[in-house]
């Protein structure tokens, strides 16, 4: 009699204390039947958690221990709060992950269809706390080179369709299958204080907002093999009114990119204090162990590029620190849709950054014949090349590459070994100091098909027996004022095609043994002189 009192007792206690616990809006998982030792399978404990959560709105939380479940469903008012101590380990069976096709579609329905924490047409809701979040992926092997085939049966870690007031604050995440979280059609997310590692498969991206709008980042550590800060536009959906700041970010691909998908394109991004750096895994799957790129910004699949400010930005390792990219891959995002036009590409500002070890590639800022980017602004740079390569035969064999993949290794070693400028109109470049570590043969600034350029105190290192410094061909209304070279060179400027209306004023010519080059072909009065300092005497 007394055993079952105590029986008795004991229930009513774990009871009340349910009650109370409901009543305050908190639901612990474990009170669902959640073992959480990493062994027994607690979806449907979670699962159910959630559903009754959802009803009146709360948390759903997570005691320490390790929980281990396959797809979980978010709903609508319910948070999820992963507690210090606690993990939710992601299932190595892929039968534990439920299909699931959103309505809107995209180009990523080419990818992954299956997820760790799904939600879809959902308000108010977050993941949240001091907790882990591991996907296991290393499980999950890739078989074939093929595509689609080679992207199935590896799950995301985290996907959210088409929600609004989304919060995921303070949590890490690892190990990922796929991406490791893809926010597609969203509105109003705010990511804040999580830290990302995701170095255990391919395509394992650090974070993918996907036309999303009205999205604030702040305060993030990404290492990632894939891209790490990713914004994307895989439907008609437009990435818009986007702000990222403080965040460190390590990737063996691109630390910031934008573009690879631009169907819907980009609209108003901030993206400031920052620094890239490399990664802290040593072994990479893709691209370089120091990185591909700091920043990619690219538009290729039709699409407007309109309004990104970065700024204050440290760069240290990848190959190229800066690359723009304005092409026509024209990639359709589901079947029966027309092909896009060239996309759109204007009012780009990057300022404030600094770069070191950058290979021998080049820097690039590039459109298309006939479309060019346009009111590109790049100020308070300092970008120190690796350099050693030899001059090129013909600086203007750079191939179009209209319909490749938008990578700032697409071209090759570029025939300069600052900036590459092509297809460009009001292309503003000041206060840039571009350096190498070894003597390179190359120029520092070429400009090919471009109208309207400013080169305000431009600043780079050169070759006596290379290059010149600048070379422009088919160039129109120029300005280049109080610019020089670092070093002794041969020649400071050279312009030939159908060049015009180059002003010169200001300038220092008196490391050059020769100030200015001009083709036979060209006009008289092409090139405007005033107040500059030649070698031997002022102008």
């Amino acid at each position: 009699m007394k055993l079952l009192n105590n029986i008795v007792l004991s229930l009513i206690l774990i009871l009340a204390v349910s009650a109370h616990a409901h009543e305050n809006g908190i639901y612990d998982v474990r009170e669902y039947g959640a073992e959480g030792d990493g062994k027994t399978l607690d979806t449907k404990a979670i699962q159910e958690s959630i559903d009754e959560c959802s009803q009146t709105g709360g948390t759903v939380y997570f005691p320490p221990g390790t929980y281990l479940s396959g797809t979980i469903i978010l709903k609508s008012n319910v948070t999820l709060q992963i507690s210090q101590g606690a993990v939710l380990l992601g299932s190595t069976d892929i039968k534990d992950y439920i299909k699931k096709i959103p309505k809107i579609r995209s180009y990523t329905d080419q990818y992954v269809n299956q997820s760790l924490i799904y939600g879809e047409d959902l308000e108010n809701i977050a993941i949240t706390g001091h907790g882990l979040i591991d996907g296991q992926g290393s499980a999950f092997k890739v078989t074939t080179k093929k595509k689609p085939d080679r992207y199935w049966n590896r799950p995301y870690l985290i996907r959210i369709i088409n929600s609004r007031n989304i919060h995921i604050e303070n949590i890490r995440l690892q190990n990922s299958a796929m991406w490791m979280q893809h926010y597609l059609a969203c509105d109003r997310l705010f990511i804040r204080g999580i830290t990302v590692y995701n170095h255990c498969n391919q395509n394992n991206d650090m974070i993918d907002i996907d036309g999303c709008s009205n999205v604030l980042i702040s305060d993030c550590i990404g290492d990632s093999d894939d891209d790490a800060l990713t914004i994307k536009s895989t439907s008609n959906y437009i990435s818009k009114n986007i702000t990222v700041t403080n965040c460190v970010l390590s990737s063996h691909c691109n630390a910031i990119k934008l573009g690879t998908e631009s169907h819907g394109g980009f609209e108003n991004i901030t993206i400031n204090n920052c620094v890239v750096k490399p990664s802290a895994s040593q072994e990479k799957i893709y691209g370089f162990r120091n990185g591909i790129s700091g920043i990619t910004l690219g538009c290729v699949d039709g699409g407007t590029l309109n309004g990104i400010m970065i700024s204050n930005i440290r760069i240290e390792g990848p190959k190229v620190p800066i690359c723009l990219r304005l092409g026509d891959r024209g990639r359709l995002y589901k079947e029966g849709i027309p092909r896009p036009p060239v996309g759109t590409y204007k009012n780009v500002s990057i300022s404030n950054i600094t770069a070191t070890g950058a290979d021998t590639i080049g820097c690039s800022i590039t459109g298309l014949p006939e479309h060019p980017v346009e009111n590109i602004s790049l100020s308070n740079i300092r970008i120190q090349f690796k350099g050693g390569a030899k001059k090129l035969t013909d600086p203007w064999s750079v191939e179009e590459k209209p319909e490749h993949y938008p990578e700032s290794t697409m071209f090759g070693k570029l025939p300069a070994y600052g900036f590459f400028i092509r297809h460009a109109r009001n292309v503003h470049l000041t206060d840039i100091e571009i350096s190498f570590e070894e003597e390179d043969e190359r120029s520092a600034v070429i400009c090919d098909d471009v109208e309207g350029l400013d080169l305000i105190d431009v600043r780079g290192e050169g070759s006596v027996s290379g290059a010149p410094l600048f070379q422009f061909r088919n160039v129109k209304s120029a300005f280049i004022s109080s610019s020089r070279a670092l070093n002794p060179i041969n020649v400071f400027l050279q312009i030939e095609g159908n060049s015009k209306d180059i002003y010169l004023s200001g300038n220092d010519f008196r490391h050059a043994n020769t100030a200015i080059n001009l083709t036979e072909s060209l006009p008289p009065k092409t090139v405007h002189l005033k107040g500059n300092f030649f070698k031997e005497q002022k102008d």
